[in-house]
């Protein structure tokens, strides 16, 4: 893992200390083999950040989503770069934007399972502000779409991942159920 326990650490520090939660998430054999397949030099995190440009958030969909589906962007730091670093830099890539982080709001341990595998995963939420640039995915071969939504739109893409077999759209589904708690 290169998001150390250290740069958690100077993170809360600057940012507030967030309620830890653990979830236990089942994803096929597809899910787990993609999962697995981010895992570059051990990642096993990603940052979810809850932009806010007024009272509405930035969301994203990816190329695989069906129409209507969106969610919070996140993102994972390179092996060596400085965390601040690596959220700007996914957080323009995602949303073509320039952002500030706000608050530290959700640590989620979550251990997505397929037969007796398991991997360990840690997200880390964090609320932002939109300071400028057009709101338009940069990197387009992970991102179709990049748009404001109300908060209320998140039971929208609730019902459309109910009608899907994804564990990890599930969990994105319950994570977003989290983060209400602490917005």
């Amino acid at each position: 893992m290169y998001f150390t326990a250290r740069m958690v650490q100077e993170v809360a520090d600057r940012y507030g200390y967030p309620p830890t939660l653990a979830m236990n998430v089942d994803v096929d054999q597809e899910e787990y083999d993609f999962i697995r397949s981010t895992q570059s030099y051990g990642r096993c995190h990603d940052f979810t950040l809850y932009i806010f440009k007024g009272s509405q958030v930035i969301v994203n969909a990816k190329h695989h989503y069906p129409e209507g589906l969106y969610r919070a962007p996140s993102g994972g730091l390179k092996p060596g770069e400085d965390f601040l670093e690596g959220v700007y830099r996914e957080a323009y890539e995602e949303t073509g934007c320039k952002i500030e982080l706000q608050k530290y709001i959700l640590q989620i341990n979550a251990y997505f399972s397929c037969a007796r595998k398991t991997i360990p995963w840690r997200s880390h939420i964090f609320t932002a502000t939109y300071k400028s640039g057009k709101i338009k995915p940069v990197d387009i071969r992970e991102i179709r779409e990049t748009k404001l939504a109300d908060l209320s739109e998140f039971d929208d893409y609730k019902k459309i991942i109910a009608t899907m077999e994804s564990g990890g759209l599930s969990y994105r589904a319950r994570l977003h159920d989290e983060v209400l708690r602490f917005l």
